[in-house]
């Protein structure tokens, strides 16, 4: 019996020893998840701190970079503008270039009593010309053009063999041969209307509407227009121009020419107002011209025509008192079709009173035009050349063609007879290579035939190059 008590006793307190063990174990149980959930908080919250103190940083930091990505905006904004104001500048000013360098091979008389011609060989650089143009609104630009002649300047010694009996004259030209061709300012509205003033090209004469190497199909320029007229016409004056329909007009009012510069053998040509600083402007002239096409890009037909009194403009103006009123008629044709090229001219020009414009220009000092002075009252031009381009047939840019040129700068003479030793006329065949569109070879071979039975037909070869770009 007292043995089962003491089993029972030893039982239950084996069993409140249990309990008692394990309360105390679930209370250090709590106890360290308590902490450990304070360390957390604890930890959370520095977290929290630490984020919030970063969110303030980005906050900074961006509001930093976003002023610095406004600045860098700006920056752009302000380059891609100046950018923009560059290449508008730039795609307002053009730049045009042309030249032509030849060699040529011809039999020459030393003066106009001379009947045994002399060959003789010759290179020259012949002319390098450069143009400039802006854009300063849709309806004003500008255009300069400066030719650059026979490879340099400064004084000139040439032998003229039609003054006199031939005489060697040192002179300076223009500068020095380095020649303002155009120097215009165009206000143009509309297609149909423009205006131009400043020193302008003249229409008269195809030479000043097809000047550049690819323009033409001879070595060098129509003689023809040259034994008549100033090359590439240019004068100080005022114009109107424009294009309706087909049709391409033209009007000026310019300087006139001076008298006392015109020679037998080139008629008006010399009496360009080149050789002084200043243009005398007491007779002015009227120059229009009406085409129908393009003589530039292909078949057209035109008329023009010239006006003005010549001895205004004469320095010594007490040598001369009367009128030397000049007029001139053009008219000119072009057909230009697949391979085909055909274009011609012809030039008629009266002057009057030209036997006191010879006297006075005998006894004017300084001049010294000799006994061949006279002038002629009526005076004629032509030329006709004829092209085919070839390479339709054999693959390669060439173009043959022949040439007629005719002059006669006295045609009439007011009083007497006119002497048939000025009236010209040039027969000959060539070739035009363009190895690159930019550029052309030129080789030509010909006659030369005077009007007179006494002096020999002569032949004459010339070989040329040429180049014209634009940007």
């Amino acid at each position: 019996m007292n043995s089962k008590i003491s089993l029972l006793a030893m039982t239950l307190a084996s069993v409140m020893g249990l309990g008692v063990v394990a309360n105390a174990n679930a209370a250090n149980e709590t106890d360290a998840l308590a902490k450990a959930i304070a360390k957390q908080e604890a930890e959370i919250a520095a977290l929290k701190q630490q984020l919030n103190l970063l969110t303030e940083q980005q906050k900074s930091q961006s509001a930093q970079q976003q002023v610095e990505r406004d600045a860098l905006t700006s920056k752009v904004e302000t380059v891609a503008s100046e950018v923009s104001t560059a290449q508008d500048r730039y795609s307002r000013f053009s730049f045009k270039s042309y030249g032509t360098a030849n060699y040529t091979s011809d039999e020459y008389f030393d003066n106009v009593q001379d009947t045994s011609p002399e060959r003789r060989n010759r290179f020259d650089l012949e002319r390098i010309v450069t143009e400039f143009g802006y854009q300063f609104t849709d309806e004003w630009s500008m255009e300069v053009e400066i030719e650059y002649e026979h490879g340099g300047t400064g004084t000139s010694l040439e032998y003229d063999g039609f003054d006199e009996f031939g005489e060697f004259e040192s002179e300076v030209e223009a500068g020095g041969e380095v020649i303002v061709e155009k120097a215009e300012i165009r206000y143009r509205p509309s297609k149909e209307f423009g205006v131009k003033f400043g020193n302008i090209h003249l229409p008269i004469g195809l030479t000043s509407t097809l000047h550049k190497p690819n323009q033409y199909l001879t070595v060098l320029r129509h003689k023809s227009e040259a034994a008549m007229l100033p090359a590439v016409w240019n004068e100080n004056g005022i114009g109107v121009y424009g294009e309706i329909s087909d049709f391409h007009y033209q009007a000026q009012v310019v300087s006139g020419l001076n008298s006392e510069y015109f020679r037998t053998y080139d008629w008006a040509a010399s009496g360009h107002q080149k050789r002084f600083e200043h243009v005398n402007g007491d007779d002015l002239a009227f120059a229009g011209r009406l085409d129908y096409g393009n003589f530039k890009t292909g078949s057209a037909v035109g008329v023009a025509y010239y006006y003005g009194n010549t001895s205004g403009n004469r320095h010594k103006s007490n040598k001369l008192d009367v009128d030397g009123a000049m007029s001139i008629v053009s008219v000119a044709g072009a057909f230009v079709e697949g391979p085909w090229i055909l274009r011609g001219q012809y030039l008629y020009g009266t002057l009057e009173n030209t036997d006191a414009i010879t006297q006075a220009n005998k006894t004017t000092p300084g001049l010294r035009p000799g006994n061949f002075a006279q002038l002629g009252s009526e005076s004629q031009s032509f030329f006709v050349e004829a092209g085919v381009k070839l390479d339709s047939w054999i693959n390669i840019p060439i173009t043959a063609f022949a040439n007629i040129d005719y002059s006669n700068p006295l045609m009439a003479v007011e009083t007497g007879t006119a002497t048939k030793r000025f009236e010209n006329t040039w027969s000959s065949i060539g070739i035009n290579y363009f190895p690159i569109p930019e550029i052309v070879i030129k080789a030509e071979g010909g006659i030369h035939q005077v009007a007179v039975a006494s002096i020999p037909d002569t032949n004459f070869f010339a070989l040329g190059v040429g180049y014209q770009f634009s940007l």
